[in-house]
């Protein structure tokens, strides 16, 4: 650390030199991603992991895909690494080393320490739907006599992915089947305002149910979406170019420079 004296000799201002070399700059700098959606439960059961990973030292930064830009870069690591993934996905852009899907804390820490984390095994098919709350009891029969071939076709699946039929239908069940949202071309801002009144009234019927998203925010959410695919090119208009993203890319960088340089004390 150099020392100057000003003009007047009475006191000593200190000017802290440019650190040159820089132990662990690197690993400060390294790019662990966590893409996610809205709406997405197994990504709001994933966000206390981060969090506390993040204090533990670690530097995830979660993206929300219904950005623009954060949607360019996790369809550009996509198509380097040749990896197709919904939400929550966590990849290290370096590496190309990831995990699809919801992890629990201690498989996330050895992927974060360069592990390579295999797929989870794979249903086979889809569990049937259970019968609505309120249904006969024929119907429940029915649904359990279906379950039960299910269970028997998965049994390399762990054991909490294979409920019994008891535990599924001690757990809260819609009465009556959610309204169908608008799709593609169908997807203007009245028919999603029609839907919307819609899912307001089901929703009451069924407030019963857990983690029941407000209806003003997925027909905003529903709005923002419908703009951004309106907004995309058709087939045969020339594509974006690749790398469109380098303002997301250089705000992340300066976020993590800020913070090693408030970690060495440098203003």
């Amino acid at each position: 650390m150099a020392k100057s004296k000003n003009k007047s000799k009475n006191e000593e201002i200190q000017v802290l030199e440019e650190p040159t070399n820089v132990e662990g700059t690197e690993e400060e700098l390294s790019p662990w991603y966590a893409f996610c959606s809205t709406g997405c439960g197994f990504c709001k059961k994933a966000e206390p992991i981060i969090e506390e990973l993040n204090k533990e030292g670690y530097d995830i930064l979660t993206l929300d895909i219904a950005e623009p830009d954060n949607k360019n870069l996790n369809e550009e690591l996509k198509a380097k690494y040749k990896i197709q993934c919904g939400t929550p996905w966590f990849i290290n852009a370096e590496t190309g080393k990831g995990i699809c899907g919801f992890r629990e804390k201690d498989i996330m820490k050895k992927w974060l320490d360069g592990e390579d984390i295999p797929a989870p095994p794979r249903p086979k098919g889809m569990p049937p739907k259970p019968p609505l709350m309120g249904s006969t009891g024929k119907e429940e029969a029915d649904w359990k006599k279906a379950y039960k071939t299910w269970l028997d076709d998965n049994q390399h699946l762990p054991k909490e992915r294979r409920k019994s039929a008891d535990e599924i239908l001690a757990m809260p069940r819609p009465k009556s089947d959610p309204p169908k949202p608008p799709m593609g071309p169908n997807m203007t801002d009245n028919a999603i305002d029609k839907w919307g009144k819609e899912y307001k009234v089901w929703s009451e019927e069924n407030k019963h149910l857990p983690n029941l998203q407000p209806a003003d925010k997925i027909v905003m959410n529903m709005k923002n979406r419908a703009k951004q695919m309106a907004n995309m090119p058709q087939q045969g208009q020339p594509q974006p170019p690749m790398g469109g993203n380098f303002e997301q890319r250089l705000g992340m960088m300066e976020q993590k420079i800020d913070k090693l340089m408030n970690h060495l004390g440098v203003k």
